[in-house]
């Protein structure tokens, strides 16, 4: 029901920044009504969710990014920003954004729809 795409993610040294962006699609073409959150995952790891902003606008962002990352929405625009500042190698990850229903929540079980997933690189 909800089209996530991606994009932003490349390689970038510690101490750099990085911009992601998610772009939404709804069949009506509103995203007021929805939870949008950012999740990353590595190889061997489980997907956790990083940052996330809900149809009221609260926040929430994991302890490891609080400070250095940025959660916006753009509902006119039907996007959603992830600004990446100061990041460290433990940044690195496959970043999805996902959605769900009104209000965030903290597993990935509890989210309705999925991007494909863009991978963020960060060097030493």
């Amino acid at each position: 029901q909800v089209q996530l795409v991606e994009s932003g993610g490349g390689a970038v040294p510690a101490g750099g920044s990085l911009r992601l962006t998610c772009a939404a699609s709804t069949r009506t073409g509103a995203t007021y009504s929805l939870c949008l959150a950012w999740f990353r995952q590595d190889p061997g790891k489980e997907r956790k969710r990083v940052a996330s902003i809900d149809s009221d606008g609260e926040l929430y962002y994991a302890a490891t990014v609080k400070g250095r990352f940025t959660i916006s929405r753009d509902d006119e625009q039907h996007t959603m920003i992830l600004q990446m500042n100061s990041v460290q190698p433990e940044d690195t990850a496959m970043y999805f954004c996902a959605s769900k229903n009104w209000y965030c929540q903290e597993d990935v079980w509890q989210y309705l729809d999925w991007g494909q997933g863009t991978q963020v690189t960060v060097s030493a």
